[in-house]
């Protein structure tokens, strides 16, 4: 994983919604609705989607890393 900031609270507070219902599921969750995005041609749609899952990605990280200051 190579950013592991969140950029878009939106994103995140999806991502925070499905962690909360979907356990470990969320991230396939969010890439099914991603997938169903792109499959509509809606380009914002899908990045938005695609935010959310790497936002789960981030949240269900069980180890820090990088330096922690």
């Amino acid at each position: 994983m190579e950013q592991l900031a969140i950029h878009d609270i939106n994103a995140f507070r999806v991502a925070e919604h499905l962690v909360r219902w979907h356990g470990d599921e969320a991230v396939l969750e969010a890439a099914s609705q991603a997938d169903n995005s792109r499959a509509l041609g809606n380009q914002e749609l899908f990045s938005h989607w695609r935010a959310v899952e790497h936002a789960i990605q981030v949240l269900q990280l069980e180890e820090p890393l990088g330096e922690i200051h």
